[in-house]
């Protein structure tokens, strides 16, 4: 009789540690999980950021009248920046495509395809339009960057 209650105790042992072994795997599984979700999160924040800095940047260092435009590229929304360089004139393209913000910068009178573009950051949604008053928004995600064509560039501005 004994032996059944020290075999009754072991058991009942082994399956409360299990039962102990596998909380802890499915919290560190969930943990881990949760941890990848906020990963993800942070770096596609980060990457609007950046992209709207580097947009931010592009433009304000740009000053010319009547040289900042938003039109349609293959199809694509971008931002056109045109400038005369010792009597040529060049066109940078920014814009959208394939989840990457790309730059093209070239002769304008060249034609190119969206594949062309020279990969910037990684960035997914982005998009520009012309409002009012000769303003440029810029947005991506939650987030919108205004452009004056001829002062340089607004700030970023969060919209959430």
């Amino acid at each position: 009789m004994k032996k059944f209650g020290r075999s009754i105790d072991t058991v009942f042992v082994l399956i409360v540690f299990s039962v102990f072994a596998i909380s802890v795997l499915m919290v560190l599984m969930l943990g881990a999980s949760i941890y990848r979700n906020i990963n993800e999160i942070s770096t596609e924040r980060q990457n609007e950021h950046t992209a709207l800095a580097y947009i931010w940047t592009k433009t304000r260092n740009f000053d010319q009248a009547d040289g900042m435009s938003v039109g349609d590229f293959n199809g694509v929304s971008a931002l056109l920046i045109d400038e005369n360089i010792n009597g040529t004139h060049f066109r940078t393209i920014i814009y959208n495509y394939d989840g990457w913000l790309l730059e093209l910068f070239s002769d304008a009178s060249l034609e190119f395809s969206l594949n062309d573009g020279v990969p910037v950051v990684p960035a997914d949604g982005l998009h520009f339009d012309a409002i009012e008053h000769g303003l440029i928004q810029v947005t991506i995600g939650d987030m919108s960057l205004y452009l004056s064509p001829r002062s340089g560039a607004g700030c970023p501005n969060n919209e959430s």
